[in-house]
């Protein structure tokens, strides 16, 4: 595929924009490490991502809601009991969380030459948020309290081929960007879209917050960050 005749990116936000990894182990890390200090940062990131894709299977609900019995199960696969409290602070950590460095220069630049849509495992409100730290307009946002459920669910790509076909682009004038090759990259491949990866676990072990992919993927493009993406294609 020629990446001079896309129209539309879309994006994931999550770990691809905002740095949810940083943003979970910032507020989870306090509540578990007083009991259980031998787990470290990427354990608990792996415990939280087996947490997290089960919940938003099994009972999806809105993203803080999906938050605060991810980690009262993560923590209770570890011996630790959350408190109301506790269980709060996490369900409402979302608009804490940072952007990347790179984002919203890079979204700035990209802006210029795309047309740009969200896809995000999140609710409005949070979203909402994270948006302000991003500081662009995307032209369409889909989010999973929209859909009323959760990415890798393939309908959450069909929502999106359909959100494009409004926007008036001709099939294969899209890309899918993401970072989560479990939440994103084996959907949208399903669903016939060619896909960035935007590896920012490059050089570390494992797959940090997200789950490993169900199947072998084999993204159509990859850079270690959303700057290197824009320097090729903005």
């Amino acid at each position: 595929m020629d990446p001079r005749g896309v129209e539309v990116l879309s994006f994931d936000c999550y770990g691809t924009l905002i740095d949810w990894e940083l943003g979970l182990s910032d507020v989870l890390e306090p509540l578990i490490s007083a009991h259980r200090p031998d787990v470290d940062r990427e354990q608990l990131l792996a415990r939280y991502a087996a947490a997290e894709a089960a919940v938003e299977h099994d009972t999806p609900g809105r993203y803080p809601e999906v938050l605060a019995m991810a980690a009262t199960q993560m923590a209770a696969g570890l011996g630790v009991t959350l408190g109301e409290a506790e269980r709060q602070q996490v369900a409402e950590s979302v608009p804490h969380w940072p952007a990347f460095p790179d984002s919203a220069d890079a979204l700035a630049r990209l802006k210029q030459r795309y047309r740009l849509i969200i896809l995000s495992n999140v609710d409005n409100g949070s979203f909402r948020a994270s948006n302000a730290r991003l500081g662009v307009t995307f032209d369409e946002v889909i989010t999973a309290e929209d859909l009323g459920f959760y990415k890798p669910d393939p309908r959450a790509f069909t929502a999106l081929l359909d959100a494009v076909a409004r926007l008036g682009v001709t099939p294969g004038r899209h890309v899918h960007v993401a970072q989560s090759l479990y939440h994103d990259h084996v959907p949208a491949q399903a669903a016939g879209l060619p896909t960035v990866w935007i590896n920012r676990r490059q050089g570390k072990p494992g797959w940090g917050a997200t789950p490993p992919p169900p199947a072998t993927v084999t993204p159509t493009w990859e850079y270690p960050s959303l700057a290197a993406f824009a320097d090729a294609w903005g």
